[in-house]
C-alpha cells in the first residue's frame, strides 16, 4: 500500500529536498499529485530521482550511494541519459568545426563541382582523342583515317553513355528519363 500524504512539506522532508524544490518540479510537471489530490511519496520520490539534474540535486548523489533508490544508477536516469546526448552532440559539433577549420572537409556543393569538373574534363578529353590519334592508327593498319576516327569515336561514345548511366541512374543527379 503506497504512503499518501496531503502535506507538500512533508513529502519534502520525507524526500529529502526542500518544499521550495518540490513545488517547482510540480510546476515544471517533473511531478503531480495523485487524481484525489494527495501525494504518493515513494511514486514522487522516484520521478523526482529520475528527472534529477545530477549536477544540482542532492537526490542524485543519493542514487548512487544507494540511498534513494538503489536499483537505480545517476546514468540511468532519464535527465542523466539527455545530458550525456547534449555533450556528445557538442562535442561532435566542435569535431566538426574543426575539421572544416583545418580543411578536412567540404561542403557538398564544393565536392559536387569538383568533381562535375574533373567529369566535364575527362568526357572531353575521351570525346578529342580519336581525332588525335586515328591517323596514327590508320597509318599503322594502313586503313582509312576517316574510317578508323568513325570506329573510335562510336566506341569512345558507347563508353561514355555506360559510365554514365553506371554513375547516373535514372531519376537521380536530376535525370528523370530513362
Amino acid at each position: 500500500m503506497p504512503e499518501l500524504t496531503q502535506s507538500t512539506r512533508e513529502v519534502a522532508r520525507r524526500i529529502g529536498v526542500t518544499e521550495t524544490a518540490l513545488r517547482k518540479a510540480a510546476a515544471k510537471g517533473r511531478i503531480a499529485r495523485e487524481p484525489d489530490g494527495l501525494w504518493d511519496i515513494d511514486k514522487t520520490r522516484r520521478r523526482m530521482v529520475e528527472t534529477a539534474d545530477p549536477v544540482r540535486s542532492p537526490l542524485a548523489g543519493a542514487i548512487g550511494a544507494g540511498i534513494a533508490m538503489p536499483s537505480v544508477s545517476a546514468d540511468a536516469t532519464p535527465f542523466a541519459r539527455l545530458k550525456v546526448a547534449q555533450l556528445a552532440l557538442k562535442v561532435e559539433a566542435q569535431r566538426m568545426a574543426l575539421d572544416e577549420e583545418k580543411g578536412r572537409l567540404l561542403d557538398a556543393a564544393s565536392a559536387n563541382a569538383a568533381i562535375d569538373e574533373i567529369a566535364g574534363a575527362m568526357r572531353d578529353a575521351l570525346l578529342n582523342w580519336p581525332a588525335r590519334v586515328s591517323g596514327l592508327i590508320a597509318a599503322d593498319l594502313g586503313a582509312d583515317p576517316h574510317l578508323v576516327q568513325t570506329v573510335l569515336q562510336q566506341h569512345i561514345t558507347d563508353l561514355l553513355t555506360e559510365a554514365a548511366d553506371r554513375f547516373d541512374p535514372p531519376g537521380i543527379g536530376g535525370r528523370a528519363d530513362g
